[in-house]
């Protein structure tokens, strides 16, 4: 059997910058903080990858995600030296580095804009999408922003709207011009000859849209929740403003790219809750290595719904494709807020073990909890327009150290870019190593038993049955010791009557013990049976 790509038997890690390690005092994250933490990546934690969200030039409007520059690092986190530096630091301690792209908008300062913005005979006018208005004024479609408002953006010098997806400030890409595609596949190209393994593409499946423009038809069923944040996007089906069908054509032209180096590799940004469109995205093993698995965030803790995910997923993927799982994210609520604190233990069980690449949050490893930010000091646009819809919460510093800003700043207490959470004083790195129960010792054995055991980070999974407040599965694989995950669901105590060794487990006291049978609320254990 060939040896795994790294991408596949590893563990991501990812960084948010701007909230990591601040090196200079500004309050800010940035690279050489980065830099200066590896061995907790790679010793301490055990990881083998970490994903930096956008490092680019910026306005930070989007905080990163309205790109500038998209071949040079923003003063706010160091340089392309320390780029470097960091990717060398980091290979020295065989941990891969990601970097997100982000091809379907720039900011409205990127130099391309502004040259396409310059004049409609612009040579670079056809870079991004330009409309008239129609016959009677009114806007080029219906298409509105994810952020809210018209997609839409009149440009009074010139007399034309431009789409944007997100933030007026953030004009959507025309790729449907080859300049544009060939100078996107370069930018990948530009950090691959840096040492980038791998790259998150941000929103990929809006990178092309129905050439037509197409209204978008009223929507069938309304969601609560985005009709609460946005009532415009909720009110339409977003079928041509997204994932139009040549959209394989171009991740086909992405991983051609990307095989020109080796050992490359790339994960999208899919928001798509059919497994057979989602199932798409792999191709024939051409397109993108991975579409990220958001399907958990929406299933939460029931045990009926996360089984309903796993087989779903495994029947829906394509001969030879690999699975991957994501449990929190800079766009979601941290895990220990969203389901709990007993419940995120079990849920670390899960992610550690389930068959596929996991992805980790930056924090989650501690149990970091949401941080509660005032409506006048929310940063995030979401949070900025709608109150309790922002994603500050969970973007707050990584907690190093009980000390002042939590060990993330050498900055003035209360000067952080993002406010340090309280219980930094009780749940951080230096406590928790000192602590055999804490969450942090919990992930460092999982991912000790992951790494070592080919079963867990290679092999086939077979969910068994059980009682339905338990998520029971083995996973086994030629030559290796068989195992099998239980977690509690529930509440209550259950009873399960299987044969084994408890190897890891939410409760520590019971690691190196014979399984009694009996589980308690919310506990999660790891068994080495017999296969």
């Amino acid at each position: 059997m060939r040896p795994l790509p790294w991408w596949q038997r590893g563990v991501i890690y990812q960084i948010y910058p701007r909230s990591f390690a601040d090196s200079d005092g500004d309050g800010v994250g940035d690279l050489r903080g980065i830099t200066a933490h590896l061995d907790y990546l790679s010793e301490v934690l055990g990881v083998d990858a970490l994903w930096l969200s956008p490092h680019y030039p910026s306005p930070q409007d989007d905080f990163g995600y309205d790109v500038s520059d998209y071949c040079q690092v923003d003063p706010l986190y160091g340089s392309l030296a320390d780029f470097d530096e960091m990717v060398e630091a980091a290979h020295g301690r065989g941990l891969k580095v990601m970097v997100d792209f982000v091809p379907n908008h720039t900011s409205d300062r990127h130099a391309w804009f502004v040259e396409s913005a310059s004049s409609r005979a612009s040579p670079k006018r056809d870079w991004y999408v330009w409309r008239d208005p129609r016959p009677d004024g009114s806007l080029p479609n219906n298409w509105v922003s994810l952020f809210g408002g018209p997609a839409w953006q009149w440009h009074q010098a010139s007399g034309q709207y431009y789409l944007h997806s997100f933030l007026a400030s953030q004009p959507d890409l025309n790729w449907r011009n080859p300049e544009v595609k060939t100078a996107m596949l370069e930018v990948l190209r530009f950090w691959m000859k840096r040492g980038v393994d791998g790259f998150r593409i941000d929103v990929a499946s809006r990178i092309m849209k129905d050439p037509l423009l197409t209204d978008n038809p009223p929507a069938s069923v309304i969601d609560p929740d985005s009709f609460k944040f946005n009532p415009e996007w909720a009110a339409t089906e977003h079928i041509h403003d997204a994932a139009h069908p040549d959209i394989h054509q171009a991740f086909r032209e992405i991983r051609r790219v990307l095989d020109e180096y080796p050992d490359r590799f790339a994960v999208g940004e899919i928001h798509d809750w059919d497994w057979e469109r989602w199932a798409s995205y792999y191709g024939e093993g051409d397109e993108l290595h991975m579409p990220f698995n958001f399907a958990p965030l929406r299933s939460g803790i029931d045990p009926a719904e996360l089984t309903d995910v796993i087989l779903s997923m495994e029947a829906a993927l394509p001969p030879g494709a690999w699975p991957n799982w994501v449990f929190g994210n800079h766009d979601e609520r941290r895990v220990a807020t969203r389901l709990g604190w007993e419940q995120s233990r079990a849920m670390a069980v899960l992610l550690l073990t389930l068959r596929g690449t996991p992805t980790l949050y930056y924090g989650d490893e501690l149990g970091m909890v949401e941080t509660e930010i005032a409506a006048e000091d929310q940063q995030d646009p979401y949070g900025r327009r709608v109150p309790g819809y922002g994603r500050d919460g969970c973007r707050t510093p990584m907690q190093w150290t009980a000390a002042r800003n939590a060990g993330f700043s050498g900055c003035p207490a209360g000067a952080t870019w993002l406010p340090v959470h309280p219980d930094h004083r009780r749940h951080n790195v230096e406590s928790e190593l000192a602590d055999p129960g804490s969450h942090l010792q919990l992930y460092r054995r999982l991912l000790g038993l992951r790494r070592a055991e080919p079963a867990l980070h290679a092999g086939a999974i077979d969910v068994l049955p059980g009682p339905r407040q338990l998520l029971r599965f083995r996973r086994t694989h030629p030559g290796s010791v068989a195992y099998v995950v239980l977690a509690n669901l529930s509440p209550t105590p259950v009873s399960q009557a299987i044969e084994g060794e408890l190897v890891v487990g939410t409760d520590h006291r019971r690691e190196g013990n014979r399984f009694t049978g009996e589980l308690g609320p919310w506990e999660a254990v790891v068994l080495a049976t017999i296969a």
